[in-house]
């Protein structure tokens, strides 16, 4: 079920957001029977508090959050989605309390706290409904939640139902959505095509690789989404151990990151040309399987060594990249689970991104702080450049010696594009429930990217 809003209705409980320094004035509101209650309850305003006041008959007739201190809330964010699953069920109305971005947050979270993923279990008890506060702009609210639904829903999704062809489908039946063209290319014909390195890191799979693209818009700047579509990734050759391997259906959380992006993009109706490309593979194991040490020709015609078949994912995306440098948008955007340093570097809840340009760097950071999706600027470090250059071929995607490995890989990435560029090394995963995000797929950057964009495309 999509996430919406309830509907209006008069027999909505109000609901009134209080700080903990305004509990006395939030109490002195009540009937004397109303603060007694809340002083039994011991009512205090704390973080994520809720205090149910009933009316003579008994039943719910108002309801007050706490919303604690201004250092606490700054700890995490989306607080008012943990409200929304401690509530009774009913149709609440945020009367007072919370304003400005402060509500459209409240209000988003309480959507994203209703997605649960299901596809293999009886469906959750759905939470308390809320009406769509005065002042917030509903509809696109609920349109970037369906987006996050959308990326959480690719990546939680195991392997054995979510491989090439299946994120092919799921990109169709967005496209079919929005009425965006679709082209696909696959297996030998990626050959053909001259996608050698997709092609290279997916045949030893029995499910074939391939290239999505997506388009849609006719007027306006061009912006090239470019995700990371690697379905499993078992590390090739290179095979990963078990507790590295654990989590790889999450290796297509670029993917997923951007086709949300794209749901937001495409249903907001922004005006922008929009396209999606999205190199789909499987890092299989096979005797026809891509080996260290082997030298690739990619289709900017860079030669590769590789040095670990378990940095793949830089090499589709390479020549993903290096297409949608070929129609000149006016910035290219990639998003990818690329590795393991980025998340020694900031940890799981923050998406470190890449760009040369200051002024789009700002709007980023800017949007991240107003819509609260954390994001945080890596350096493209120059002087790293020699660390890919490993004189055999013009570039080596794994670098040896561990330092920099997610400033390496974003400069081997930089390597196939000549346009505007910015890279997104996500994690794609929540590793234990938060308010709004239960443990398991999530998408990263692309609220802030969304904010962003009128200000980056000068729209």
């Amino acid at each position: 079920m999509p996430l919406a809003f309830a509907e209006p209705t008069d027999a909505a409980i109000p609901l009134h957001v209080v700080p903990a320094d305004a509990v006395d004035d939030a109490l002195a509101q009540l009937s004397p029977a109303g603060q007694a209650w809340a002083d039994a309850q011991g009512f205090a305003g704390s973080l994520g508090q809720v205090l149910t006041v009933p009316d003579a008959q008994g039943h719910v007739s108002q309801v007050l959050v706490g919303y604690g201190s201004a250092a606490k809330r700054a700890r995490d964010r989306f607080h008012m989605g943990a409200v929304a699953r401690k509530l009774p069920a009913g149709t609440y109305d945020i009367k007072s309390g919370l304003s400005g971005d402060d509500l459209t947050e409240a209000a988003l979270a309480w959507l994203l706290a209703g997605y649960s993923y299901d596809r293999y279990v009886k469906p959750s008890t759905a939470i308390a409904g809320l009406v769509a506060p005065d002042g917030v702009d509903a509809a696109r609210i609920a349109i970037i939640a369906n987006g996050e639904a959308l990326t959480r829903e690719l990546i939680n999704t195991p392997a054995s139902d979510m491989g090439p062809d299946e994120l092919e489908e799921a990109t169709r039946t967005l496209a079919a959505g929005h009425d965006a063209s679709i082209h696909v290319t696959t297996g030998d014909d990626l050959i053909t095509s001259n996608f050698p390195m997709i092609h290279t890191v997916g045949r030893a799979s029995t499910r074939a690789p391939r290239l999505i693209d997506m388009r849609w818009g006719d007027k306006g700047p061009q912006l090239t989404l470019v995700g990371k579509g690697v379905c499993f990734d078992t590390g090739g050759l290179n095979i990963k151990p078990g507790a590295s391997m654990g989590l790889m259906k999450k290796d297509m959380g670029g993917a997923a990151t951007v086709l949300g992006l794209a749901h937001m993009i495409m249903a907001l109706n922004l005006p922008l040309r929009l396209r999606v490309l999205i190199p789909a593979v499987e890092n299989g194991i096979d005797g026809n399987a891509f080996r260290p040490q082997d030298i690739l020709t990619s289709r900017k015609g860079l030669t590769v060594e590789i040095n670990n078949t378990d940095a793949e994912g830089r090499l589709v995306l390479a020549d993903a990249l290096t297409l949608a440098d070929e129609d000149d948008p006016a910035l290219v955007i990639s998003m990818a689970t690329l590795t393991g340093a980025a998340r020694v570097a900031v940890g799981p809840d923050i998406a470190p991104f890449f760009t040369d340009d200051d002024a789009r760097a700002d709007a980023i950071a800017k949007a991240a702080r107003k819509v609260a999706d954390p994001v945080w600027r890596m350096p493209f470090h120059a002087p790293y450049e020699a660390m890919i250059e490993p004189g055999i071929a013009d570039l080596d995607n794994a670098p040896k010696g561990g330092f920099a490995g997610a400033i390496t890989a974003a400069l081997f990435l930089r390597r196939f594009v000549e346009s505007p560029y910015m890279h997104f090394d996500i994690y794609g995963w929540q590793p234990s429930a938060a308010p709004s995000r239960p443990r398991g797929g999530v998408g990263m950057g692309a609220r802030a990217v969304l904010e962003a964009l009128p200000e980056m495309l000068d729209l």
